[in-house]
């Protein structure tokens, strides 16, 4: 064998490796991003100042509980099976608009007041998933699923299966005023977005959180109680479901049924996609968000070119599919 095959064969042979890491760590995204400028080209308005400051306010929402399925992972590891996951999140943001809504026009209610409502339906289910996975032992993604059904159960009998449409002028503030021309919504999307930050990136806490999550044996040595912190970890959801629920009603004008199909469907898929904005590859605030841009840029881009929305979810799944799938290849490289 010549000295010329055998320095092809060692390049190709570094090279493999780096090319197969690169996929399975930035794949998705990198599929996003072709899809995205795919979109760019099919529709004219696709880039529109209209369109993008619509697609942020379909976003907001969608940002919102990806960042309570966020703390969920990091406080349970990134393990797409074993590790954490919340998919009640959106069932309990449907509850929590259904009773802002409720309160708001049937019960003559103060913003506030519905609010505090609101937040407090959302912190009794992240209570309950609390009770099941810590106490009872159950594995979150069996016990959430669960959870997911029961809450959009209750939620249908306590609306009656209607909508509810809100005319107070909080929520018509919300959802019209545009401060800087730039939407309500993405404001509170922002707003939500350095909270959690701050909270699970920059404070003791949050640095305590993630160490349970990426070992909790590990946690446990050092002298930190995993319980406690994956416990905070669901109410921190419920806390991010009321708040995504302002967001929801101010976009829908109120409650509607099934808001919560949708929307758990592009959680999974952006606080999963956004992990690839990270230099680790791992679940983030900031990753989360860009996902959750991502996900409502590429829906408007396929509404754009007529896409029929039941060929949408069915897409929104297959990308699932194969974000999990990498996550789930990238941890058997790790073990």
């Amino acid at each position: 064998m010549s000295a010329l095959t055998r320095t092809g064969q060692d390049r190709a042979a570094a090279v493999l490796p780096a090319v197969r890491r690169v996929l399975l760590t930035r794949g998705p995204l990198l599929l996003f991003g072709a899809l995205l400028l795919y979109l760019s080209f099919a529709s004219s308005a696709f880039l529109s100042t209209a369109n993008l400051l619509s697609s942020l306010t379909q976003a907001a929402p969608i940002a919102i509980v990806s960042f309570g399925l966020a703390a969920v992972v990091m406080g349970g590891g990134d393990d797409v099976v074993a590790g954490g996951i919340d998919l009640s999140i959106p069932a309990a943001a449907a509850l929590a608009t259904a009773v802002l809504s409720d309160q708001l026009t049937n019960q003559g209610a103060s913003f506030l007041w519905a609010f505090t409502l609101a937040t407090v339906a959302a912190l009794i289910v992240g209570a309950l998933n609390v009770v099941l996975v810590t106490v009872v032992g159950l594995t979150s993604i069996l016990s959430t699923l669960a959870m997911y059904a029961t809450v959009v159960g209750v939620t249908r009998v306590y609306t009656g299966n209607r909508r509810i449409t809100v005319d107070d002028p909080t929520m018509l503030f919300i959802r019209d005023a545009r401060p800087l021309g730039i939407p309500m919504p993405v404001w509170l999307m922002f707003a939500a977005a350095l909270a959690f930050w701050l909270l699970l990136h920059r404070s003791p806490f949050g640095m305590r959180l993630q160490a349970v999550g990426g070992n909790q044996e590990a946690a446990a040595t050092s002298g930190i109680r995993p319980r406690p912190y994956i416990a905070a970890s669901f109410l921190i959801a419920g806390v991010a479901a009321a708040v995504a629920a302002v967001a929801l009603t101010a976009r829908g004008s109120g409650s509607s049924p099934g808001i919560d199909e949708r929307l758990l469907v592009d959680m999974v898929l952006a606080t999963f996609v956004g992990a690839a904005f990270s230099r680790r590859n791992v679940v983030t605030i900031v990753g989360a968000m860009m996902g959750a841009i991502l996900v409502a840029l590429l829906s408007n881009g396929l509404i754009l070119i007529r896409v029929d929305n039941s060929w949408i979810d069915g897409f929104k799944g297959v990308l699932i599919l194969i974000v999990v799938a990498a996550a789930a290849l990238q941890n058997r490289r790790r073990a």
